[in-house]
């Protein structure tokens, strides 16, 4: 099915959204307290979460035809995305004794009926409010929408620079210092502003932990860690479908995602994602591991092809003619395979991983990190332009430019069939 949204469309709904969803958590927290509290963590009015929750549900949302498939998708994402929130949120904050995101004092039992009512109220919104915004939306100029959204979005992405500065780079400075100073450089007060705000939306946020005497490297779920189990899972991946296309269709193939190396980002990031959301049931029997990676992974999977069919125009696979399926973007069989994985993987293959990442030398682990995120950053972007350009010359074959036509040299159309050779282009 063809997805009507652009990446420019989404870019302006992530930006909407989140404003739409900042503005409800505001009017909660006054309803619930009786101040203002700007629980968003750009200084902006802006609560990401939101936003991101709803660029990735739109194109899935638009495939979808069934209120209960629509309902499940909401569901999951939101519970996907508050989970890698939160993990980022106590990540970056790693000065912080501990930080009230959202309050562990809540039951189990009371998350999950408090997720399932948010996830119906998003399918209201999206069912009766969305198709309002989109109707409005498409009466503004185009220019226009694309200068505010490029204005926003660059906006957005300083402050988020700047909270980010402000929480590696600086401690917040006591209220009576604060006080005493007669003047201060503006950089300095800027700081301690965002310093201020952050304490009233996270309290405990400025609390730092007692140094520990021997340091660890990646210590528990963090960025570091989580960019060791990405790539080692990337690896892993590729190597097991080549050879699952080898035993079951007798010759090698690639089944890497980027153009140089063995690496599968689908496995990849599929690894991070379960480790971040099924961290909680690392001790819990292994029926509850196998019922959450089911529904995470088949979502994850059915949640990929559509973004690589919308940013690309490409797919990789297709399950129309295998029984049980969901729009050929997965299926049942596949959902089992992802829970049997998601137990494996908890129970057997990431401890004694967890465990190796954090015996790698701190320096050296730190270097080596940054190190793989920049060769691994340049290889996606190089390969998402070879892609790109696969599919343009598709329909029009003449390079329009030097960029065009290096890829057109480098990357023709002999080289990305050998290297995808399961690649159909879309409409």
């Amino acid at each position: 099915m063809e997805i009507s949204y652009t990446p420019m469309d989404l870019l302006l709904y992530l930006l909407l959204y989140s404003f739409i969803g900042w503005g409800i958590e505001v009017c909660v927290m006054a309803v619930k307290d009786r101040r203002f509290v700007n629980r968003g963590f750009l200084n902006l009015p802006l609560t990401l979460s939101h936003g991101i929750a709803a660029a990735l549900l739109l194109p899935v949302l638009a495939t979808l035809k069934n209120l209960i498939l629509e309902y499940g998708m909401i569901w999951i994402i939101f519970c996907l995305v508050q989970a890698l929130t939160n993990q980022f949120l106590k990540g970056i904050s790693r000065k912080s004794a501990s930080i009230d995101y959202r309050p562990d004092t809540v039951s189990g039992r009371l998350r999950l009926v408090i997720s399932l009512i948010i996830a119906g109220v998003y399918l209201l919104f999206y069912l009766i409010v969305h198709p309002l915004i989109f109707s409005l939306v498409t009466l503004i100029p185009g220019f226009v929408v694309n200068i505010v959204v490029i204005a926003a979005a660059v906006l957005a992405a300083i402050d988020f620079a700047s909270v980010l500065y402000t929480l590696h780079t600086n401690r917040p400075t006591p209220m009576e210092e604060v006080r005493q100073e007669t003047t201060q450089r503006l950089a300095r007060r800027m700081s301690d502003t965002i310093w201020r705000r952050l304490q009233k939306a996270y309290p405990g946020i400025g609390e730092e932990n007692a140094l520990e005497e021997n340091y660890v490297f990646a210590k528990g779920i963090c960025f570091d860690k989580l960019i060791w189990v990405f790539l080692v899972s990337s690896f892993l991946g590729a190597l097991i479908e080549m050879a699952f296309c080898r035993v079951t269709a007798g010759y090698w193939m690639s089944r890497s995602s980027v153009l140089y190396g063995a690496f599968s980002f689908v496995w990849g990031l599929g690894a991070v994602v379960l480790t971040v959301a099924l961290q909680r049931l690392a001790e819990k029997p292994d029926r509850y591991i196998f019922l959450a990676g089911f529904i995470i992974g088949g979502a994850y999977e059915y949640l990929c092809s559509v973004f690589t069919e919308l940013v690309f125009g490409t797919v990789f696979w297709d399950y129309s003619e295998m029984p049980l399926n969901i729009g050929g973007r997965t299926n049942v069989l596949y959902c089992i395979f992802w829970g049997l994985l998601s137990v494996v993987w908890i129970k057997v293959l990431y401890p004694p991983m967890d465990k190796g990442i954090e015996k790698l030398p701190p320096l050296l682990g730190k270097i080596a990190t940054w190190i793989i995120v920049f060769f691994m950053v340049c290889n996606g972007l190089l390969t998402s332009a070879a892609m790109l350009r696969y599919t343009d010359r598709q329909t029009n074959p003449q390079p329009d430019n030097v960029i065009a036509q290096f890829l057109d040299t480098r990357y023709d159309d002999e080289y990305m069939e050998k290297r995808w050779p399961n690649m159909l282009v879309t409409e």
